[in-house]
């Protein structure tokens, strides 16, 4: 990866960080607002494809979660391949530390999110929840910082980011598919024999991939598998060696051309429709009953410990450095961000409780939006102070 692809996307996730907070203040405005009534039936809206005996009929709400969001998922897939074979999950001494950081930062939350809700059968699934980290919104918040902050610290998380959606990624597949349909999976794996045929024969036509990708996303619909792991599956598919008849990789083609519909239309709009919480009635021991303070505590305590509690382990035993520059201050700041979740966390909600009430739904959203709030203000605050005199002085190495 070169300095100026870093900075590149580093601009793009910062600005689309910002959308998404617009994003979010909009949904809970609209949900807490006369506006409310036609939030809902916009969210609710009939959206129905219908081809022969094919029929794909859902509200638009499913739509964005489980067509848009597949499209998300699709560029998650080409940015972990391309940084697995060329960038910085290609070699151990790169990917130690923030592997270690993410597996701390997955397990902690989940672990914190159990233990309030043990007594509790009917959330337990949403464990995973506090798991997930929004690189989007987190570069949102680091651009609020200015040049203050590390070229290093951003690097690392944004690999740390990358892991995360990996870790989320095996877990929806492992642990939120329901009522399997042999039919649909067996399709599905034709689909997925054909995309691995056409990457060994060479093929580089972006047009064929995407042919073959869009029947896959139906069958793994169809089949009880959550649809977005299409989009990961069709990702590790496409050629990154490669070149076109352009002399372009289309893998990295692909890449720098859904890049900027993502940052700045499918995850907006996805926040926009999945962040409007009612706040009527909202009392203190709403926030405290155990779904939301289970997710809240996850992100904002649980995230920070489980990353600088894993890191400060491997740095002792010598498993793995700092990132070059930075100190334990600014590192905490970085891992209290992380506990942003965000547009993951919404994700991951949304299919924990399929099919719940709609008050469970609120429960998750509004520890979703406390939670990630407030890493928000607290990473910004601890980054702030800690890299105040950075400007003054000489940047030294970890302490």
């Amino acid at each position: 990866m070169t300095v100026q692809t870093i900075r590149d996307f580093l601009k793009l996730e910062s600005f689309s960080g910002l959308l998404l907070i617009g994003a979010m203040l909009l949904a809970l405005l609209c949900a807490n607002t006369p506006l409310a009534g036609l939030y809902g039936v916009f969210l609710q809206t009939h959206v129905e494809v219908q081809i022969g005996a094919l029929e794909l009929a859902k509200p638009l709400l499913l739509w964005i979660n489980d067509g848009l969001m597949a499209i998300f998922f699709l560029l998650v897939g080409l940015e972990v391949k391309r940084e697995i074979l060329e960038g910085e999950l290609s070699s151990l001494p790169q990917i130690a530390l923030p592997g270690i950081a993410a597996v701390g930062g997955m397990l902690a939350p989940a672990l914190i999110y159990i233990w309030i809700n043990r007594a509790n059968p009917d959330t337990l699934q949403g464990w995973a929840i506090p798991s997930a980290t929004d690189i989007a919104f987190a570069l949102g918040v680091l651009a609020l910082l200015g040049k203050n902050i590390p070229g290093s610290l951003k690097l690392f998380l944004m690999t740390l980011a990358i892991l995360d959606d990996l870790g989320a990624i095996i877990v929806i597949a492992l642990f939120y598919t329901s009522n399997l349909s042999a039919l649909s999976l067996l399709l599905a794996s034709l689909a997925i024999v054909a995309l691995i045929v056409m990457n060994r024969l060479g093929v580089t036509r972006i047009a064929a991939y995407i042919v073959v990708g869009a029947l896959l996303w139906i069958c793994v619909l169809k089949s009880g598998v959550h649809a977005t792991l299409a989009g990961v599956v069709l990702a590790f598919t496409i050629p990154l060696r490669a070149k076109d008849l352009h002399g372009h990789s289309p893998l990295r083609h692909l890449e720098h051309n859904l890049h900027p519909w993502v940052a700045f239309g499918i995850l907006p709009l996805f926040a926009f429709a999945n962040a409007g919480v009612s706040l009527a009635g909202m009392t203190p021991a709403a926030l405290l009953a155990p779904l939301p303070m289970g997710i809240a505590a996850g992100l904002f305590v649980g995230k920070q410990l489980g990353i600088v509690g894993f890191s400060w382990i491997a740095v002792k035993l010598r498993l793995a450095q700092l990132p070059k520059g930075v100190n334990w201050r600014e590192f905490h700041g970085m891992a209290v961000l992380c506990g942003i979740g965000f547009t993951m966390s919404l994700f991951i909600a949304s299919l924990a409780f399929e099919g719940s009430s709609p008050e469970t739904g609120e429960a998750a959203r509004l520890g979703i939006l406390v939670g990630s709030l407030a890493s928000s203000f607290g990473g910004y605050f601890l980054l702030r102070q800690a890299t105040a005199g950075r400007d003054k002085t000489p940047q030294t190495g970890a302490i």
